[in-house]
């Protein structure tokens, strides 16, 4: 077997990625190395850190209840996360495979959501919590994203990759209709729901706007919300070194899950809009 001629050009090509690699973890390294600093030595704008200082981790864990906002941001994603895999794939498998009066308006209507900003509907959502008793809850903060037009126009272009022999196979040989949507449709589509899930889990674990509204009580905070309403010293003197190492502990999540299905996120967006 040959082996393939590398050229300049492609050493160039190497080198232009490896200048953007460093660039983008530049910040990263930055700021993980600057939570093992202590506050002086912050202040010196040293790149390495004199000595490695824990102080700072230390002052997270006992001083702050950064753990109840790192619990309540999982439970949170992991809640929308799971709603938006079964309610968007339901809708969108019913506007694929099923042909009623409307359906195209229905799916028009929900794709014409996407224009609105979400600056334009945290009034009404406020509104509508503060009618209803969500305000500072789990539910309050989680009822806005709990199904989303993205994820039902993502998955309804999957499903219409699903032949529809195959389904009415399935109903011949007296499969119900759930039963069909569970066993048969969406064994289909699992890149979309990859895809779905990680976008989603990602985007509420990062969500700042509607939580930093609703949220009242320390206890119920968020990762972004606490990190944002101690960095603006609310709790008192500010620790930069302390910020730090929350920044560093918040994006452990979204590496792992990165790493671990990078190829599902690539896969997923890159086959939307591919049928229908």
């Amino acid at each position: 077997m040959k082996k393939k001629k590398v050229n300049g050009f492609d050493y160039l090509i190497h080198l232009v990625l490896l200048a953007g690699v460093i660039i983008v973890a530049f910040p990263f390294i930055w700021m993980i190395l600057s939570s093992l600093k202590s506050l002086p030595d912050f202040y010196s704008f040293s790149f390495w850190p004199s000595k490695l200082d824990f102080s700072g981790y230390k002052y997270i864990f006992e001083e702050t209840d950064f753990l109840q906002w790192y619990i309540n941001s999982i439970i949170i994603g992991a809640i929308v996360t799971l709603s938006c895999l079964v309610f968007n794939s339901l809708i969108g498998y019913t506007l694929a495979k099923y042909k009623f009066v409307g359906g195209k308006t229905i799916f028009i209507l929900i794709l014409s959501t996407l224009m609105i900003p979400t600056e334009m509907l945290v009034i009404p959502w406020y509104v509508m919590g503060t009618k209803v008793n969500l305000i500072d809850s789990y539910l309050g903060i989680m009822f806005p994203g709990l199904i989303e037009a993205f994820g039902i126009f993502l998955m309804r272009q999957f499903m219409l990759g699903i032949p529809d022999d195959l389904l009415d196979a399935a109903r011949i040989d007296g499969m119900g209709e759930l039963k069909i949507f569970w066993r048969i449709a969406l064994p289909q589509v699992k890149p979309a729901l990859s895809a779905l899930g990680i976008i989603t889990f990602l985007g509420n674990w990062n969500a700042y706007l509607w939580p930093v509204i609703v949220i009242s009580s320390d206890k119920m905070r968020t990762i972004p919300v606490g990190i944002s309403l101690y960095a603006t010293g609310d709790s008192g003197g500010i620790q930069w070194n302390t910020i730090m190492g929350m920044s560093t502990l918040a994006i452990i999540p979204m590496i792992i899950v990165f790493l671990i299905f990078q190829r599902r996120i690539v896969e997923g967006i890159a086959l939307t809009g591919v049928k229908g």
